[in-house]
Formats: structure tokens, sequence, C-alpha cells
């Protein structure tokens, strides 16, 4: 039993058997290197991209979404994630189908880095940026973890990887963005439909990249021991090197795996049975901005004709409305507003922009809270209404010219800010700019795996409704705890992880929440 644990982990990609329904269609993309010895970059990574998608936009519905008053799952039985009542078996799907991806990634990159007719620079590149943002999911959820001799199994027989501490894992992703970028530099031709992302456009895939490592760098950037030198980085690659360090510069350039319809890439959403996709009401906290901004992705005026929904939120009696968020067992709230599913005309479950990795919304809002801080010298107000402009157009690409029915030609987002008084305030207190600044982001981050919950984790903002039914003391969990099996299938290495890092439980935080 040890044994098998420490295979799924560790040698091969199993779990995305468990995907079948999703996958059963690749043909020659769909390639277990474990089984066919000639396997080449290119019918790696697709498969590889769409299941790590999976696995991040199944947690975001089911758990991020409701500790982070999206979405609340409505019942009194124990276990209910909106009230922090964590149980362990939610570790297991994240942390096992991470790792089983990152197998294939790191086969991407050994295939290529080979001398021969394989070797392509451009797929090292691609390689070392997934990896970097899996890792950074993974440590961020979980604190310390396998790293170094993480997915080595097959080659080395080590079955029992030593957890790394999260700050050395952090310096060394730092390394491997620093040398993607370089690799990408030399611009190498990949097969394009192997791409599902960029579709072989190498510059953005190099964008993405420098976008990913200035999220990072923001993410440690409150550690003393390490804040002098990233907040250095921050000013290099967002103003005094940009030649050098190119970032996402439109929403177009946004690393979103666009779900086609068509197999393979079919929205893991299309997989959750519809009555459970609109099972969970929506939260109050999510919906109550929305409406009090009028906000056009729920209310788009379509030339007077009436109005659509881009996000697909069922009204409530002719009005969005949504539960309070952590409420005690026992108060039954009536259900309201929830996401419609796929039989309606528009829906979450089948939206081609759900595979979300990052959007240029997000980058405009780092440089927000860089500015904001003192660490670059651009403008604060210009980031953060261009982040807020951007977040709106990701999803509809044609707002500024549409008619709203009460405020009239929203041609500028300044118009919209005034409206719905979340305008930026120059005068203003850093926490109050901070709240502003993660209050936009939060829906900027909207379908981003974990994110939201991360940078709640690191900031505290936006500041969400405490509910008089939430366990942890009311805290927000600061990490997921490992897998049970864990500790029986590696328990030298598991022992000395909690000895490191604090007892293995959801309020122990990790290296980058702490002091």
């Amino acid at each position: 039993m040890k044994k098998q644990f420490q295979y799924i982990l560790f040698a091969a990609t199993l779990m995305s058997l468990a995907l079948a329904s999703c996958t059963k269609d690749f043909t020659e993309i769909n390639t277990d290197r474990n089984n066919i010895p000639d396997a080449l970059p290119q019918q790696l990574l697709a498969p590889a991209l769409v299941n790590t998608l999976t696995y991040n936009m199944l947690r975001n519905r089911n758990f991020n979404n409701e500790l982070m008053q999206i979405t609340i799952n409505q019942s009194d039985a124990e276990g209910q994630v909106f009230r922090y009542d964590y149980r362990s078996n939610w570790s297991d799907y994240l942390y096992n189908g991470m790792y089983s991806q990152l197998t294939n990634f790191k086969e991407i990159y050994k295939l290529a880095s080979d001398s021969g007719v394989n070797y392509n620079k451009s797929y090292m590149g691609i390689s070392l940026i997934c990896q970097s943002w899996m890792y950074s999911i993974l440590t961020d959820t979980y604190g310390d973890i396998p790293y170094t001799q993480s997915n080595t199994g097959r080659d080395s027989l080590n079955y029992e990887p030593k957890f790394d501490k999260q700050k050395d894992i952090y310096l060394d992703l730092f390394q491997k963005l620093e040398l993607a970028n370089t690799l990408l530099t030399t611009n190498t031709a990949i097969v394009a439909s192997s791409d599902p992302v960029y579709l072989g456009n190498i510059a953005k895939w190099r964008k993405f990249g420098n976008s990913l490592y200035l999220r990072l760098l923001l993410r440690v950037s409150g550690k003393a021991d390490v804040s002098a030198q990233v907040i250095a980085k921050i000013k290099e690659i967002a103003e005094t090197n940009t030649a050098a360090y190119p970032i996402i510069a439109a929403n177009d350039e946004s690393a979103i795996l666009k779900w086609t319809g068509v197999a393979p890439y079919i929205s893991p959403y299309i997989a959750v049975r519809e009555q459970d996709f609109r099972a969970p009401g929506l939260a109050t906290f999510f919906i109550q901005n929305l409406v009090n901004w009028n906000d056009p992705r729920i209310d788009i005026p379509t030339y007077g004709t009436g109005g659509f929904n881009r996000w697909g939120i069922a009204p409530y009696q002719g009005a969005y409305l949504g539960l309070p968020g952590g409420y005690a067992a026992g108060e039954n709230p009536i259900k309201k507003s929830y996401f419609y599913s796929n039989t309606s005309l528009v829906s979450l479950q089948t939206d081609p922009l759900t595979g979300m990795m990052m959007n240029f919304a997000e980058i405009k809002f780092i440089l927000a809270e860089a500015a904001a801080r003192g660490w670059i010298t651009g403008s604060a107000e210009t980031f953060y209404n261009e982040g807020a402009l951007n977040s709106i157009t990701l999803w509809l690409p044609l707002w500024p010219t549409m008619i709203n029915t009460q405020t009239g030609l929203l041609n500028n987002i300044n118009t919209f800010l005034i409206a719905g008084d979340i305008q930026w305030n120059n005068n203003a207190v850093l926490e109050d700019k901070l709240e502003r600044i993660h209050l936009q982001k939060y829906y900027a981050l909207f379908l981003t795996d974990m994110q939201q919950w991360f940078e709640y984790r690191r900031t505290g903002h936006p500041k969400l409704p405490v509910g008089n039914g939430l366990k942890n003391n009311g805290v927000m969990p600061s990490r997921m705890t490992y897998p049970v099996y864990v500790q029986s299938s590696n328990p030298t290495n598991y022992q000395l992880a909690v000895a490191a890092q604090g007892a293995d439980l959801i309020s122990t935080k990790v290296w980058w929440q702490k002091p």
C-alpha cells in the first residue's frame, strides 16, 4: 500500500486516468511517457496543461470560491468549506493531481534539452514556466513541500522525497523563471497545435513567465529576509529593465486556455452534473458589490433591447441576491442567486474563458500595489483604473461603448468607478488604498485557481464579512493540511516538515505569512 501511494505521487501520471472523460479523444498528443519511449515535447504539453487546469478549476470551484465568499454550498452537515470546517480528504486531490502533471512537464524539459532533433529552447522555457506556476500553487497551498527531490521515483527510485522549505522553493522558482526568460529570447519555433494557450507564440509565453515572476515576487515581498532583493527585482521588471523582462500588456496576451468545446479542449466544468453546478448559492459579498456598482458583467444592455448576464448568474425574484457568508448551522437562509448550468444561454459551465492561468488585469493590480507602496514611480491611480477596466473588458470587449440604462454612456472607466464610489483616492492611507486595489483584484482573479485565497492570506484584503458559524476561531485557513497517506508513505520527511513548519493544521501559517 505504501509503495502504491508513492508511485501515484512521484513516478507516473496515473491521476490523469481519472480524467478519461475529458481527455479520451487525445490521439497523438495524449502520450504516456512511461509506455511510449519516443514521446516528443509537443505530445506532452497540451494534455499536461488540460489536466492541470482541470485540477485547478475544480478546486477553485469547490474550495477557493467557498472560502472567499463567492459561493455557498448550503448544508448543515459537517465539513462545509464556507464555514472553515476543513476535512482532511480535501487535501488529496490537488496534491496528487499537480504532482502527477509535474512529471509530464519535467519530461518535456528533459526531452527538449537532449541534444539532437528534439532540442528546443522554447519547450524548455515553457516547461520551466509551467513548473514554476504549479510548484507555486502547491507551496502556497501546503507550505513546505517536496521540491528538489519530487517526481524522481522513476529515475532515482527515491520514493520518499524530502520537503523543501518554502523560502528555498521560492528562491529557486525565481531562478527557473530567469532561465525561462533567457531561453525564450531565442524565439525557437514550436508546434503551434501543441500549445492550446498561445498557439505557438513564444513571445507571449515569455511575457507570461515574467508576469508570473511579478506575482511571486509580490507574494513574498513582506518577508524582511528577502524584501530588499524582491522589491529591487519588482522595480527592475516593471520599470528599469522592461526590455529584458516583457510582461503581459493586453487582454489578448493573458494566459488562458480557451475551451473550444471540441475534444480535447472541453471545459472540466462540463463533467460536473448540471444540478450540482447550480446547487451552490452565491454569497452576498460577491454579488452585492456587483449590484452596487451596476457592474456590466452581470447586467449587459444590448442596444436598448434588454440585457444578458456574462457570468451566467440567475436572478432571484427579479433581483441579484446572495446568502450570508459563514452563517451558522440551523439558520437555513433561502438560496437566491446562483450560477446557471449549461442548459442556459450563458453559463460558466461552457464559457471558453474559464481556463484562467493569469490575466492582464492582475498585472495592473500588482503594479498598482507596487506604486502605492512606493516601490515603483508609476501612478497607482492609473494602474488601478487600467486594472478595473481590463478586468471588465476581458469578459466584455465592447463594454466602453455599451449603454447602461441607469448611468448613461459608459465610455471611460472613471465614470464607472465614480458611480460605484470605488474611484481612486490619492489622499487615502495605504491600508485603504490596498483595500480598494484588492477588492477589484478579487474580481479580476475570479476563476484563477486559488489566487484569491492566497492574496487574502497575504494582505487581509478585501475585508470579508465574518459569519457567526465559522470554525477555526473565525480565522481564514492558512493552508491545506498534507494528505493523510503522506504520514505513512513518507513518515520521516513528513515529521521533519512538521517540526520545521509547525503543526499540520489549517491554522499553521506558511513562511510568507509569518512575521
